[in-house]
């Protein structure tokens, strides 16, 4: 099974910002890097190397609203290196990161689906930031493989670029708008 199919079903009224982020983790095993875990394929995966709790950072340039975070782990393949914990933070940057959530996984196999909400009345996580923190993994095993992770967050209105007619139309902006 390749490709993000299984991820489908957030279109619409969300779309996929992870590609705005920049990504990286605490350790990982030659030849399975953190780029694995955005190349849009199952069937490789990041896998780390060293002490838990492995890490994946998702640092924004600007603060983003999110909706869900979706993983796609898979125990029958990968079985002990498969997350059982999860913690997933939020804040403003590494050092004020405050648990979200702390999600359970019995033996998963295929997308998980993270619903993140900052409260009740909240639909959206509003952060610079997000760690997803695995906490233990299946058969007390001692690294991970994680093989995709997509950030989504609402589907709002695109910014209008600066060459589109109506942005730039009133007398004060058409003096400027042309050279000699």
């Amino acid at each position: 099974m390749s490709g993000l199919a299984g991820a489908a079903g957030a279109a619409g009224s969300m779309r996929e910002i992870g590609a705005l982020a920049a990504w990286s983790v605490t350790s990982a095993k030659p030849g399975n890097g953190v780029e694995l875990l955005r190349d849009g394929s199952t069937e490789t995966y990041w896998q780390s190397d060293g002490a838990q709790p492995h890490l994946v950072n998702i640092q924004f340039p600007k603060r983003v609203e999110v909706t869900e975070l979706h993983l796609y782990l898979d125990f029958k393949a990968d079985e002990s290196y498969t997350p059982s914990r999860l913690a997933v933070r939020a804040g403003s940057c590494h050092h004020d990161l405050k648990d979200v959530c702390i999600v359970e996984l019995r033996e998963p196999t295929g997308w998980v689906v993270v619903p993140l909400a900052a409260t009740q009345a909240s639909k959206h996580l509003s952060a610079f930031h997000l760690q997803v923190a695995v906490l233990a993994n299946h058969q007390n095993g001692r690294d991970t493989h994680m093989r995709q992770v997509l950030v989504y967050g609402p589907a709002g209105v695109a910014a209008p670029g600066l060459g589109d007619a109506g942005l730039f139309d009133s007398l004060e902006f058409n003096c400027y708008s042309t050279m000699r």
